[in-house]
């Protein structure tokens, strides 16, 4: 198995899909799986059964999962958009 390029608590873009142009901190990384939890992307409902947290039940909001071939690191995807800003200008 390849190890991933992106690491827990590293800021990464993402690149691709409904999220895309989106910063969030790496929350959580499923090797395994090739997904990762950024902060704040893919917000999904969770419904929450009765409990003494929540004794009527709750839909709460968190983050799903999605695809790291998806992200990039924050410090690339800059480099990246000035070499772009720097070919235009020129």
């Amino acid at each position: 198995m390849k190890p991933l390029h992106v690491k827990k608590g590293q800021e990464v873009v993402v690149i691709a899909g409904a999220d895309k142009g989106k910063r969030g901190r790496i929350i959580t990384v499923y090797p395994k799986h090739q997904r990762v939890v950024v902060e704040g992307v893919k917000m999904i409902k969770k419904h929450q059964r009765k409990s003494q947290q929540h004794p009527n039940g709750a839909i709460v909001e968190r983050e799903g999962t999605i695809h790291v071939s998806n992200v990039m690191l924050a410090t690339k995807y800059d480099e990246r958009a000035a070499r772009r800003a720097a070919r235009t200008a020129a």
